[in-house]
């Protein structure tokens, strides 16, 4: 397990590092500096702002630099907005991101597999096609356009819930909702289709010939087994939720990392733009990791195997 989890690090490594590479050479692509579009600016002003970030200096000095600012953690005062230092901006918008992704994930994670549980053991009935229906509609629609809706029905219509800002439980449903749907409707097609095979299966039989509950079954023998499609697919849809609160933020107004990460490219602020790039992307690698340990959580014959393969 531990040579496992040294080689899984290592390549963790690696895949941040061509990360950072690649977020650099992105940046550089565009010809012209982010002084270009400061009108009011004289000529000296701007040497010495491009100075002082370094960037007239060869694109392998900058890279050095770049490489220093990511392993000391220290990115420096932001080039759109110089009285803020990135790392204050990382810390005051993160938490919020997190906040919104981490109970969109939970959201779309428990009623996904509920609706898909249930639409599994309603196979064929109306419950069924009502859930695989929502679900359909989920897949279907952007979740800036349910976003959208939201606000005007469930808070301009009828105004059950604020339209915007984050600052108490009732801010939250709105985007939750908007963010979650889309996610947990692929969760819920995953966990239908899993289920439908695995109740199928000669030990569902067994266990339903011993008398026990529909509820055991389902719970100790059948969902367990069922759930390893949606842990594959949860690094993904993790990625996608992350991604997506950049969108969703923006409607909202939510005060969390995706406005600064759309203000620092169309202001083509570099340290905003690296820092934000490379701290979303080692947070989905380390996702991705977590969910190939939980492969062994809920199959312990991953282990096994992968003991006797060595």
């Amino acid at each position: 397990m531990s040579g496992y989890i040294a080689k899984r690090f290592t390549a963790m490594l690696l895949t941040l590092w061509v990360i950072m590479t690649l977020t650099f050479i992105l940046m550089h692509s565009i010809p012209g500096s982010p002084f270009n579009n400061e009108k009011t600016t004289s000529e000296q002003v701007r040497k010495n702002m491009e100075a002082f970030y370094h960037l007239d200096e060869p694109l392998p000095v900058q890279y050095v630099y770049y490489l220093k600012s990511l392993v000391t953690l220290d990115f420096g005062p932001s080039i759109s907005k110089s009285s803020q230092d990135v790392n204050d901006m990382l810390g005051a918008g993160f938490p919020v991101s997190f906040e919104l992704g981490a109970l969109t994930l939970l959201v779309a994670t428990v009623s996904g597999i509920a609706l898909g549980t249930l639409a599994a053991l309603r196979h064929n009935g109306v419950i069924d096609y009502l859930a695989m229906g929502f679900a359909v509609l989920g897949i279907s629609v952007p979740n800036f356009v349910l976003a959208t809706l939201l606000i005007q029905v469930l808070a301009v219509h009828w105004p059950i819930f604020p339209p915007a800002t984050w600052t108490s439980p009732l801010h939250m449903v709105l985007p939750t909702l908007a963010l979650a749907t889309g996610p947990m409707a692929i969760i819920a097609r995953l966990t239908r289709s899993s289920m439908l095979e695995v109740l199928t299966q000669d030990y569902i039989r067994t266990a339903r010939a011993k008398g026990l509950s529909p509820v055991k079954i389902v719970i100790r023998h059948a969902l367990k087994n069922a759930l390893m499609p949606v842990i594959t697919v949860l690094g993904s849809l993790a990625a996608g939720i992350l991604t997506g609160t950049f969108v969703i933020e923006k409607i909202f107004a939510i005060p969390g990392m995706g406005r600064y990460f759309v203000e620092s490219i169309n202001t083509r602020d570099y340290p905003v733009i690296m820092a934000t790039t490379v701290f979303y992307g080692g947070l989905l690698i380390i996702m991705l990791f977590l969910v190939d340990l939980a492969y062994g959580l809920v199959d312990p014959r991953i282990k096994l195997h992968k003991k006797e393969g060595r």
